[in-house]
């Protein structure tokens, strides 16, 4: 590769062989910087790794890819090699390999499990890009400055390898795979292999779907469209339009932009979401409740889980299920998952829904112009801020948020 090399390495509690993997990096590629990005170690990785001479970028937990992401963001620009802790081996065919993806196969299968989750990503990868590759999960992998342009923010957790090649493939960028000799400490047929296993291939399912970049820039399964998936013809198509605009969406925000812009998915749900709460309730006021829920709900959905609390206080108040909330509520909280406008305009919509049955006409007009209130004050101004402003609101919302 001719652009300047940066190495980067993805670390969690590898005290043990991250210095004895630094310094063989480091003699490989003399001329690189080694960095390691620390995803919220409980031992000495980065004491051991900083004394092998690598710089590290220290993080909470979130997860590997979204690791990879954050410390991609203080390199200078370039090509990048990615490889493992435990990574054993000569790895510079990867970059002199010619293609802007080089992907390393391992020439001698070292333990692991029955090869269900690779070969279920293999598939995947093959489905949304036409590209077969045979290492899917390998986390070896030289990048050129165009291919990292197109692959960074990488995908969460586990799922970084499978998306990273289906991006690559489908930008029409050089991928080849090589077969190296390479050692890796094996995954066992054990409890905790086949939990890591399991976590590979849940992460890397995600990763193949509709991905959407959060306030932090980190690029996260949208999950939100299983709300859509309750025994509710409305709330599945509420999702629906929803899911339409996380995966089309463009650059407008706000009524008046996308009304401005014509023909745009935030137009569709403008006509769509009304009209089926209009269906669904067979009153103007249920379209409303409906329509100006889910659009509620959304305004609050620009950080983790601040939509969520939203909703589950609203359930509380309206009865409405919580269950799913609650199941969500983590993943979004701790950066993993995003609900997207699938899953917040579908669970606005359940509030309006339930609010119908559950308020007097008196009661169902006051929620009506307090909806609207909030929507007309998220148009001139950021609620967000206005939450920040109020110290009871702010340490409510704030709740089991990570801080980097």
């Amino acid at each position: 590769m001719a652009e300047p090399l940066t190495v980067l390495v993805a670390a969690r509690d590898e005290e043990a062989v991250i210095g004895e993997t630094i310094r063989s990096l480091r003699d490989a590629f003399p001329e690189a910087a080694v960095v390691v990005a620390d995803d919220g170690s409980r031992d000495e990785t980065a004491a051991v790794a900083e004394a092998a001479g690598a710089r590290v970028v220290r993080l909470p937990r979130l997860g590997k890819g979204q690791a990879l992401s954050l410390a991609a963001r203080t390199l200078p620009d370039g090509s990048l090699l990615l490889c493992d802790a435990d990574v054993r081996g000569d790895l510079r065919p990867l970059v002199q390999a010619g293609a802007d993806l080089a992907i390393a196969a391992f020439a001698e299968r070292q333990g692991g499990g029955f090869g269900v989750a690779k070969r279920i990503a293999r598939e995947l990868v093959r489905l949304r890009a036409g590209f077969a590759v045979h290492e899917v999960l390998s986390g070896q992998r030289a990048l050129s400055a165009d291919a990292r342009r197109t692959c960074f923010p990488v995908a969460a957790g586990f799922g970084v390898e499978a998306r990273m090649t289906i991006d690559a493939a489908r930008a029409g960028l050089r991928v080849r795979e090589l077969e190296l000799q390479l050692n890796h400490r094996p995954t066992g047929r054990d409890a905790a292999g086949f939990a890591h296993r399991g976590r590979q291939l849940v992460d890397a399912v995600f990763a193949c779907g509709p991905l959407a970049v959060n306030f932090r820039g980190l690029r996260l399964p949208v999950v939100g469209w299983v709300v859509g998936l309750r025994r509710d013809p409305a709330v599945t198509l509420i999702a629906a339009v929803g899911l339409a605009d996380d995966l089309w969406s463009g650059r407008e925000r706000g009524f008046a932009a996308h009304l401005r812009s014509g023909r745009t998915t935030g137009v569709l749900k403008l006509i769509a979401i009304p009209a089926i709460g209009l269906v669904a309730t067979r009153r103007l006021s249920g379209a409303l409740l409906v329509a100006l829920a889910a659009n509620a709900l959304n305004q609050l959905d620009t950080r983790p889980g601040r939509a969520l609390k939203a909703y589950l206080v609203g359930a509380a108040a309206l009865g409405a299920p919580a269950r799913l909330a609650v199941l969500l509520l983590p993943y979004d909280l701790r950066e993993m998952a995003m609900l997207g406008d699938s899953g917040a305009n579908a669970l606005g919509a359940m509030l309006g829904l339930k609010s119908v049955s559950r308020l007097t006409g008196r009661g169902r007009a006051a929620a009506i112009a307090a909806l609207a209130g909030l929507i007309i004050l998220g148009e001139q101004r950021s609620i967000g801020e206005l939450i920040e402003r109020t110290p009871g609101l702010r340490a409510f919302d704030a709740l089991g948020r990570r801080t980097l």
